[in-house]
C-alpha cells in the first residue's frame, strides 16, 4: 500500500473515531439524578393519613420499576425509585419535595399525589427547574405551560370531568334539584367550579345545597342528613375514597336515592365499592378512562393481560379489582415511554420537552380510542373520558367517548 494511500486509512479511522467520540460526547447530557448507569426518581405518596388508599399507586410504580429494571432499564440505565409518606399533609409534602432534590438530587418528582399537596410544592420545584411531572391530581390548574413550565397533569382534569356530568344533567334532568358534597380544598373547588361552569346560568336555580365537609372529619354522615333533608334528587359527590365509601353507605342507611354522580378519583370498586356494598352502589354514575381490572369485558384483552402477568411476577399481593393498580401501572408506563424518548440527553430540560411531545400514545391500560397527547402548549395528557353506570359488581360504560378540554 502506498503511504499517500496509508495515510488516507489512518486520517479517515482517526475521522470515524473523533466523529463517534465526539458524537458520544455530544449525546450524553446528564443531570443531577442521571448518569451512565441510573436514573434517580423521586415521588411523594400518602402512605399514612385520610388518602391512604392511594398509597397502593407507588406501590404498583415502585413493582412496575422493578419490571423495567430486571429487563435491562431504560436505554441501559436502572431506574432508583424513591419514595416517601407525605400523609396527605402539604408542609409535610414541601419537606419531602426538599429531601428529594436536595439531599436525594432526584432527576424529578413524578407523580406525586393531591392537589394540596401538589400545590405545596409546585412553586419550589419550578423555582428549582425541577419536572413534576405526570402529578397524581386532575386539578385544571397543572395545564399551565406558560406559568408553571415544569409541571404537568396526567389524567383528565376534574372542571372537564364535572362539566360532563353537568351537560348529561341538563340533558336527561332538566328540572333536577342538585345536592353536591365536596372536599373543601383545591381539590373539591375545582370539581365544583367544573361542575357549575357545565351548567351555566342554571346553576342558581338547580343546586339547592352546597355541602363541604374538611379531610380532618372522621365521619360525613352529618353532611348526607343535611343533603337529604334538602329533597335533592340528584347527588354530586365529589370525595376522596374513604369518604366516598361512607357517603354511598349513608344513602342507603337513610334510603336516600337520588341519581348519584362519583368523581373518578373515587371509582375504584376495589377501594370505594366493594366496601360501601355493591347493592349500595347500583347506578352510580362516573366517568372512567382507564379500563376497570374488574370488567369482565377485558378478561382476554392483550392490555389486561399483559397487566396480570406483571402483577403474577412483581406485584403478587396486589388486590387486582383495584383501579388505582391499573392507573400505577399505565403512569409508569407513560413515563417509560419519556426517559425512552429522551435517549443520553437525560436533562430535565428534555425531559419535559419529551413530556410535552407526546403523540397518540395508547397503552394496555386505557379504554379503547383513549389516547396520550401533549404539546409545548397543552400540558394535559389524558382529555377523553366515558360515562360509566354501575352494574351488578361492575361498571357498564354507556355512551361516546367525550373530550374536554378545560383550562389550558
Amino acid at each position: 500500500m502506498s503511504t499517500i494511500k496509508k495515510l488516507a486509512v489512518v486520517s479517515a479511522a482517526f475521522g470515524l473515531l473523533a466523529a463517534s467520540s465526539s458524537g458520544v460526547l455530544a449525546q450524553k447530557k446528564y443531570d443531577s439524578g442521571a448518569s451512565d448507569s441510573e436514573i434517580k426518581i423521586g415521588n411523594i405518596m400518602p402512605y399514612s393519613g385520610p388518602a391512604s388508599a392511594y398509597g397502593v399507586i407507588a406501590k404498583t410504580e415502585e413493582a412496575y420499576f422493578r419490571k423495567v429494571n430486571a429487563e435491562g432499564g431504560i436505554n441501559g440505565r436502572k431506574i432508583n425509585f424513591i419514595s416517601y409518606d407525605d400523609a396527605y399533609s402539604p408542609p409535610k409534602t414541601v419537606e419531602q419535595a426538599r429531601k428529594l432534590v436536595e439531599s436525594d438530587e432526584a432527576l424529578i418528582v413524578f407523580n406525586p399525589l393531591g392537589t394540596p399537596p401538589n400545590t405545596a410544592i409546585q412553586k419550589y420545584l419550578n423555582s428549582k427547574k425541577v419536572p413534576q411531572l405526570f402529578v397524581a391530581t386532575g386539578a385544571t390548574k397543572w395545564n399551565d405551560s406558560k406559568s408553571f413550565p415544569w409541571t404537568m397533569g396526567w389524567q383528565p382534569n376534574y372542571q372537564s370531568e364535572t362539566q360532563i356530568y353537568a351537560k348529561y344533567i341538563l340533558k336527561e334532568k332538566p328540572n333536577a334539584k342538585i345536592g353536591i358534597l365536596y372536599q373543601n380544598d383545591d381539590y373539591g373547588k375545582d370539581y365544583l367550579k367544573g361542575f357549575k361552569d357545565g351548567l351555566g346560568a342554571k346553576a342558581a336555580s338547580m343546586i339547592v345545597l352546597e355541602e363541604s365537609y374538611e379531610v380532618s372529619e372522621p365521619t360525613i354522615d352529618s353532611h348526607i342528613v343535611k343533603l337529604k333533608a334538602t329533597g335533592a334528587d340528584v347527588f354530586v359527590n365529589i370525595t376522596t375514597p374513604k369518604f366516598a365509601a361512607q357517603a354511598i353507605k349513608k344513602n342507603a342507611e337513610l334510603g336516600w336515592k337520588p341519581l348519584h354522580f362519583l368523581n373518578s378519583v373515587s371509582a375504584s370498586i376495589g377501594s370505594v365499592i366493594k366496601p360501601a356494598g355493591f347493592e349500595n352502589a347500583q347506578d352510580i354514575i362516573s366517568s372512567q378512562y382507564l379500563k376497570d381490572p374488574a370488567d369482565a369485558e377485558f378478561k382476554n384483552d392483550a392490555g389486561m393481560k399483559a397487566w396480570n402477568e406483571f402483577l403474577d411476577k412483581y406485584y403478587p399481593e396486589a388486590n387486582r379489582a383495584d383501579a388505582f393498580v391499573v392507573y400505577g401501572y399505565t403512569v409508569a408506563q407513560t413515563l417509560e415511554h419519556v426517559l425512552k424518548s429522551c435517549g443520553d440527553n437525560l436533562t430535565r430540560e428534555n425531559v419535559m420537552k419529551q413530556a410535552a411531545s407526546i403523540k397518540d400514545l395508547e397503552l394496555g391500560g386505557l379504554l379503547p380510542g383513549i389516547k396520550i397527547n401533549t404539546s409545548a402548549t397543552d400540558f394535559a395528557p389524558i382529555s377523553q373520558l366515558q360515562l360509566v353506570k354501575f352494574k351488578g359488581d361492575t361498571w357498564e360504560r354507556f355512551g361516546e367517548i367525550l373530550s374536554s378540554d378545560a383550562g389550558g
